[in-house]
C-alpha cells in the first residue's frame, strides 16, 4: 500500500523506543509487522533487527494471533474494511479477547464507528473484551523521525484504557489528546488536515504575491514568522524550495504527504461538515486548487505543498549541502 514506509517509520520508532523495555524484560518483546509489500518488510527487519526480534506476518489474521496490541494506518476507507473485515485473513477472522486496537488511518467518521462496532462484535472472552480506538496521528514522516508525532485519541480522559493507550502512542509521539468518545479523533485529525490544507495554500499564494514584488523569498517567510501571518506551514514546511532547507519543499516536493492524499483528507472534511451542518467558506476553493494539482504531472505524487507550484510560483534554484 502507498503508506507502507510511512507505517514502518512508526513502527520503527516503537521499536527503537522499546529497546530499552526489551532489554530489561523478564520476557523477550516480538514486534509484529505485516503490509502488501513485502520488500519493504524484508528490508524493514534486515535493516532494524538490531533493536530487537521482529517478526513478520503473513496476513492481517497472524498480527492478531501474535500481538496484543494492534496499530493499522493505511490510506483509505476501503484499506482499514479490508485489513480488519476480510475473512479467513482480515484481523477480526480470529480471537479477538482482551485485544487493543488502535486505528491511525484517515478516514471517515463512518467507516471507523463501523469498524468499532465489528470489533465489538467479534469473537471474544466475554470476561476479557477487544477495545477499538480511532487514534489518528498528524506530524507526518518528519514527525515520525524525530518522535514528535501528534495522537488524536478517540476516547476520554478517564477512560480506564486511556493511560495504556497515552504510553503505547508516546513510543511514537510527543502529544496526546483524549478528544472525549469514539470517532471524534478522527473529526480532530480531519478538522486539523482541512485547516493544514486552507493555511498551506494560503502561505503559497501570500509567498507567491510579495516574490512577485521583488521580496526575497527568506526574509518574507521571516515577516511572516513574527507577525499575524506566522504559522507552523510558513516556518517548518514554507511551500517555497530553499526557505526550510530541510523540508520536503526544498527537495524538489518528493516524499512527505502527497497532494492526492490531501485531496483526500479536504473532500473527508467537506463531507463531515455537510453532514453536522457546520457552513463552510473556503471549502470549494481548497479542495479545488487540490484537486487540480493531485491531476497535474507537475504535481502529482508530490507533497501537497507543491499547491504552490501548481499556481505558478517562481522555484529558487536550491542547492543542498
Amino acid at each position: 500500500m502507498p503508506y507502507c514506509e510511512k507505517i514502518l517509520m512508526y513502527i520503527l520508532f516503537i521499536e527503537r523506543r522499546l529497546q530499552s523495555y526489551v532489554e530489561n524484560s523478564p520476557t523477550t518483546t516480538v514486534l509484529v509487522i505485516y503490509d502488501l509489500n513485502t520488500t519493504a518488510l524484508e528490508n524493514f527487519s534486515q535493516e532494524n533487527n538490531a533493536f530487537g526480534p521482529i517478526q513478520i506476518a503473513t496476513c492481517s489474521k497472524e498480527v492478531c494471533d501474535l500481538a496484543d496490541c494492534i496499530i493499522t494506518i493505511v490510506p483509505e476507507g476501503t484499506h482499514v474494511r479490508a485489513v480488519y473485515l476480510t475473512p479467513e485473513t482480515g484481523l477480526l477472522a480470529t480471537n479477538t479477547t482482551g485485544k487493543v486496537f488502535i486505528e491511525s488511518s484517515t478516514i471517515d467518521r463512518g467507516t471507523s464507528l463501523e469498524i468499532g462496532k465489528a470489533v465489538a462484535s467479534s469473537d471474544y472472552n466475554p470476561s476479557n473484551p477487544p477495545n477499538f480506538v480511532d487514534i489518528p496521528v498528524s506530524g507526518g514522516t518528519a514527525g515520525a523521525e524525530k518522535g514528535i508525532l501528534t495522537f488524536m485519541a478517540g476516547a476520554a480522559e478517564e477512560e480506564p484504557i486511556f493511560p495504556l493507550l497515552r504510553e503505547i502512542c508516546l513510543l511514537m509521539g510527543s502529544s496526546v489528546y483524549p478528544c472525549g468518545a469514539r470517532g471524534l479523533g478522527i473529526a480532530a485529525k480531519l478538522s486539523n488536515n482541512y485547516l493544514s490544507g486552507l493555511i498551506a495554500l494560503a502561505t503559497s499564494e501570500a509567498m507567491n504575491i510579495g516574490m512577485r514584488c521583488g521580496l526575497d523569498p527568506k526574509v518574507l517567510s521571516n515577516c511572516f514568522a513574527t507577525s499575524s501571518g506566522g504559522s507552523w506551514v510558513n516556518s517548518t514546511v514554507n511551500p517555497v524550495p530553499g526557505v526550510c532547507p530541510d523540508a520536503v519543499t526544498s527537495r524538489g516536493y518528493e516524499g512527505g504527504f502527497k497532494v492526492q492524499l490531501m485531496k483526500k483528507d479536504m473532500s473527508l472534511a467537506v463531507e463531515t461538515a455537510k453532514q453536522v451542518g457546520a457552513k463552510l467558506v473556503l471549502a470549494d476553493a481548497g479542495l479545488g486548487a487540490y484537486t487540480a494539482a493531485s491531476e497535474d504531472p507537475k504535481c502529482r505524487d508530490r507533497d501537497s505543498r507543491v499547491v504552490y507550484r501548481w499556481l505558478g510560483g517562481h522555484e529558487p534554484e536550491f542547492k543542498r549541502d
